[in-house]
């Protein structure tokens, strides 16, 4: 799993975080301040997201994927996106 993005700095272990909340907040603080991001900081953010889940789901426990499957949530909800 890629560690870095080219198009977003990521707080370091970021995706370790226990939090939902404190993951989404994390992304869009990223994502907004990102100057090299090509597209919405919300479109970032969940991509980014979304691309974690894709590439470690596999061999991440039930429990670490059912929080990043909910910082999802929190992230639309940080977006104003529910």
């Amino acid at each position: 799993m890629t560690r870095e993005s080219n198009a977003l700095d990521l707080q370091k272990d970021v995706f370790t975080l226990g939090d939902p909340k404190e993951i989404a907040r994390s992304l869009k603080r990223s994502a907004e301040h990102s100057k090299r991001r090509k597209s919405s900081p919300y479109r970032s953010a969940m991509s980014m997201l979304t691309f974690y889940i894709n590439r470690a789901g596999k061999n991440l426990p039930r429990k670490r994927l059912k929080v990043l499957e909910k910082a999802k949530d929190e992230l639309r909800a940080e977006f104003g996106k529910t």
